[in-house]
């Protein structure tokens, strides 16, 4: 049986859409009330979190209790877009989220166990999702997803049929009420009391690269690495 095609791909282009404030707002939801020193109002500093990850947790409510799940998202502009499958019980639409995204830069190895912390960058996004439904805006949102991770990607792969899409969530979230919190730099008791007591100090840093590209065991020995993926062999993974 044949598939039925896809939406036409040209229209999977969403549409530009108008920038967000360049501050980020302060709500009860999103005001730094510890470490303020850390927090940053700066959208920029939000887009460069999501930019250099594609792995969220996704905090809902089901049934009275809470549920956070690990799952994958792309952004333009002003949204967030989350995917999963039409069973998945934590993509409803219409129910308060918190979505967080955080990269662990490195451990804070302090002289007292007290003062050690950790170097990271994390964002929080709050709001009501909404479930996208047209076909064209789904086929769009899915491509803003998939070159979030993977760039070149979409226009390599097949694309999704009429009913893979059927079968697929996709969820909007604003990019409007967001927190961003950001910790660098060495232990913060260098100029304290227990800076006398000859002990090592400092930060052990972390970082992620992608490896080289493992075909699958099925595929023919002369298919190629396609560029996209061969450019990404080795480059850091997480900004």
């Amino acid at each position: 049986m044949t598939s039925s095609p896809p939406p036409d791909p040209s229209s999977a282009r969403p549409p530009a859409p108008s920038a967000l404030p360049a501050r980020l707002p302060e709500t009860d939801l999103t005001r730094h009330r510890r470490l303020r020193e850390q927090g940053s109002l700066d959208r920029a500093d939000l887009d460069a979190i999501l930019d250099a990850g594609f792995v969220c947790h996704l905090g809902v409510l089901v049934e009275g209790r809470p549920l956070v799940v690990p799952t994958v998202y792309g952004r333009d502009e002003r949204q967030l877009y989350l995917h999963g499958s039409v069973a998945g019980r934590s993509l409803a639409a219409g129910t308060p989220v918190c979505v967080t995204v955080t990269h662990v830069d490195g451990l804070v190895l302090a002289r007292s166990v007290f003062e050690h912390g950790v170097n990271y960058r994390s964002a929080m996004i709050h709001g009501v999702p909404r479930r996208i439904t047209d076909p064209d805006e789904k086929l769009a949102g899915l491509r803003t997803l998939t070159e979030h991770a993977t760039p070149g990607q979409w226009t390599y792969a097949r694309l999704p049929n009429r009913k893979e899409l059927a079968a697929t969530t996709l969820l909007a979230l604003s990019l409007e009420e967001a927190s961003v919190k950001i910790r660098t730099g060495a232990p913060d008791d260098g100029d304290g009391p227990d800076a006398d007591l000859g002990l090592w100090a400092g930060t052990l840093p972390l970082t992620s690269t992608w490896g080289t590209p493992v075909p699958d065991p099925v595929l023919p020995s002369n298919t190629p690495v396609p560029g996209h993926i061969a450019r990404r062999g080795g480059t850091r993974h997480g900004g």
